[in-house]
Parts: C-alpha cells; sequence; structure tokens
C-alpha cells in the first residue's frame, strides 16, 4: 500500500509547483494546512470527486475551483487538481459531446449539427451544455468517490488478509510445524 502510495505522490504536482502557480496564488495563505497534502481514504475520494467534477466544468482553468473545492472540503489538493487533467482539448469531445446532447434533450432544444458547429452557433446553446456538464459531472464524481472508499477498502481489506497469513506463517514456523 505504501508503494503505491508512493507513486501517486510521485506523479502528483508537488507543494512548490501548487504554491508556485501565479493562478492559486490568491489560496496561498489556506494552502500551507498541511492536512491539504495528506494521501488518505477520505481526502483521496474527496479529492477524486471533485476534481472529476471540476473536470465536467466547462471553463477554462478549472484547476482554480478544484483547488477551492479541496481546501473547502479538505481534500487533497494535488490529486484534486491531476483529477481536473482528464479534461483537456483532446478529451473535449468525448467529455462535452454526452453532455451537450443530455443538455439539449433535457432542455428539448434542437441539436447543432456537426457541420453547422461554430462558436457562435455554440455560445447561443451554452445553457444546454452547461445542464449537461452539470449533471454528468455529479454523476461522474459521485461514482468516482464511491469507486475510491470502495477500492480502499477492498485494499486494507487484502492488505490485513495477507498480514494475518503472514503471522500465521511465522508463527507455524517458529513452532517447528512448517512442511517439510
Amino acid at each position: 500500500m505504501r508503494s503505491r502510495l508512493k507513486t501517486i505522490k510521485r506523479h502528483l504536482p508537488s507543494r512548490e509547483q501548487i504554491l508556485g502557480n501565479p493562478l492559486l496564488q490568491m489560496f496561498r495563505e489556506q494552502l500551507h494546512d498541511k492536512n491539504l497534502w495528506h494521501l488518505n481514504r477520505r481526502s483521496v475520494s474527496r479529492a477524486t470527486s471533485i476534481g472529476l467534477f471540476c473536470a465536467y466544468l466547462p471553463i477554462p482553468f478549472e484547476m482554480l475551483p478544484a483547488a477551492l473545492g479541496a481546501i473547502l472540503f479538505r481534500a487533497n489538493v494535488p490529486l484534486s487538481i491531476a483529477w481536473v487533467w482528464i479534461s483537456n482539448p483532446l478529451t473535449w469531445i468525448p467529455l462535452y459531446a454526452p453532455a451537450y446532447l443530455l443538455g439539449t434533450w433535457l432542455l428539448g432544444d434542437p441539436t447543432v449539427a456537426f457541420e453547422e458547429a461554430n462558436s457562435n452557433r455554440l455560445v447561443e446553446r451554452l445553457l444546454a451544455l452547461w445542464v449537461g456538464c452539470l449533471i454528468f459531472g455529479t454523476i461522474v464524481s459521485t461514482a468516482g468517490y464511491f469507486a475510491i472508499q470502495a477500492l480502499w477498502r477492498l485494499k486494507v481489506m487484502n492488505s490485513w488478509r495477507h498480514r494475518q497469513e503472514r503471522r500465521a506463517r511465522r508463527r507455524r514456523k517458529s513452532f517447528g510445524m512448517g512442511r517439510r
């Protein structure tokens, strides 16, 4: 478990990188709380939920609301920011197209054909995109929260079982009851 946490920490932005980011300077004072940098079940599941929700916000600089959410909900800041990175120019269409279609369906708006899509036409349909993104973001972030909770619990239970097995083997060996 510890080696996996070290691997995760190695791939997350460092505290210095986050504190040095000019966009996050407004949170500099709050970011000194050491609890915002720990990796534990609660902080990781909260960070996952916040980051996934913010990834679905159709705005630039989603890192700002992710950092603010992590501070407000006492989640791991680097992980919350890292989850936002699933939303990038390469993933916009797979993330936002279904959300846009859901929003147009819920609002009863006609969709814009791909050939007719341009910035003016899409701005006219921005409400549909926001509605769909908020719904998708809520669903994905909730699923992410519970998935991390379940995976963490499974890992802890598995670690306990392995520890108990090792102890039982050591006890059998120390009493001379090992296999020959």
